[in-house]
């Protein structure tokens, strides 16, 4: 490898993937530790952030995943979980999940009942692209070009991306990486099933005045939407609101001291006393449903948010993602010998292996969105009785466990 690169006019290899986030990135180091030869085709950056002052700690992200079991495990087998810091992960041990109303119901989940060490870990997305991109560093296969796509062609024998300088990116497959808007799945003529939550999820992180004890909490709170506070490392915690627009604009508004006060009430005293981190920084993303008609074309798979967009109700959209390269990467690796990488039937497979799992977390994502965003109170009851009945059903809630973390 490997450094960013435009001036060459071609550039071959067997596999094209287009994307800049974890996803591609991971997809890029999968392919090359397998043998192939990758070509990660990323838009022109920016200037890099300005260095941090001597001896100043690194500021929380307040973009986190909360990865399961089939995520480390990718990350694991490709060498980038060693290579996480990991004094800023943290594990999830258990999980409690409240409803709304006047009685309302709650669910916990725990490592120990799913016969686990941990639940899931809670990582920043700056430290997983930094661990990415130091194995990428180390890659002998993958060549980096930062350039703007502008048209992708297929045949019986292979993809070629142009590239808005005139470049060419000829190879066996394409993966689309590229994000909720992908610009592959585009070009692809791929339709798709598009739906607004009319939500935006907040982000942010506090300080907490009482131990979080690796707890990760969610609320349901029916018209005020869905709140997450997940366990960070010390006492520490992430905010995820996922809020009603007109609610995200009051919450984007406020100072974060506001919105302390605010989440104060739902907690209950849980945490004490939360204080923002970083009082500049917090963020809101607008979500939505997205579920294209298909994930493969000619010589060309989806992966991660171009495959599926989901509520993140249940922290698993990035999730989704590390099962779908792991999936490709093993469809790949066991096709016949006189298949390419980029063969109809290899894709298929790929499709047909995902399809259920995906259809899975899009129906409850969605079904619970549905479900806890009523705000009639016949449905808040019969929701708070579900959640308390859940809790007194071990071999369900095990069942349910290992599905999310994908065992």
């Amino acid at each position: 490898m490997n450094s960013p690169t435009t001036s060459a006019a071609r550039h071959d290899s067997d596999v094209c993937i287009v994307g800049n986030g974890a996803i591609a990135k991971t997809t890029a180091l999968g392919f090359a530790q397998a043998g192939h030869s990758v070509t990660l085709l990323v838009p022109p950056s920016g200037p890099p952030p300005a260095p941090l002052a001597p001896g100043a700690e690194q500021p929380w992200d307040v973009r986190v995943y909360a990865l399961n079991h089939t995520a480390h495990t990718l990350l694991a087998s490709l060498k980038v979980w060693g290579a996480l810091d990991a004094s800023r992960v943290a594990p999830v041990d258990s999980m409690a999940v409240n409803g709304d109303g006047k009685q309302p119901g709650d669910v916990e989940f725990d490592a120990f009942g799913a016969h686990v060490g941990t639940l899931a870990w809670i990582v920043e997305d700056r430290n997983l692209n930094q661990a990415l991109d130091a194995a990428l560093r180390f890659a002998p296969n993958v060549n980096i070009v930062s350039a703007r796509a502008v048209s992708l062609a297929t045949s019986d024998t292979g993809a070629t991306v142009t590239l808005d300088g005139g470049a060419i990116v000829a190879s066996a497959l394409v993966v689309g990486a590229d994000g909720g808007q992908s610009w592959v799945r585009g070009q692809c003529d791929i339709g798709l099933d598009y739906r607004s939550y009319h939500q935006r999820a907040v982000v942010t992180n506090f300080s907490c005045a009482k131990p979080h004890h690796g707890v990760a909490h969610q609320w349901f709170t029916g018209h005020e939407g869905i709140v997450a506070l997940l366990p960070l490392p010390g006492d520490r915690v992430s905010l995820v609101w996922s809020a009603p627009d007109a609610l995200a604009d009051t919450l984007m508004r406020e100072s974060l001291g506001e919105l302390a006060v605010r989440l104060a009430v739902l907690s209950e005293d849980k945490l004490g006393q939360l204080k923002p981190l970083q009082p500049e920084s917090v963020k809101d993303v607008p979500l939505m449903l997205i579920r294209p008609h298909a994930i493969v074309a000619p010589r060309v798979a989806l992966v991660g948010d171009a495959a599926h967009v989901v509520h993140p109700l249940a922290g698993h959209g990035m999730n989704l993602g590390f099962a779908d390269v792991a999936q490709l990467l093993e469809t790949v690796a066991a096709r016949e010998a006189q298949r390419s990488i980029g063969d109809e039937r290899v894709l298929a497979r790929y499709a047909r292996a995902r399809k259920e799992d995906v259809l899975l977390m899009q129906l409850a994502t969605d079904g619970l969105a549905r479900l806890f965003g009523a705000d009639l109170e016949p449905v808040r009851v019969v929701r708070n009785l579900g959640l308390n009945l859940l809790n007194k059903l071990p071999m369900l809630k095990r069942r349910l466990m290992a599905h999310a973390m994908g065992k």
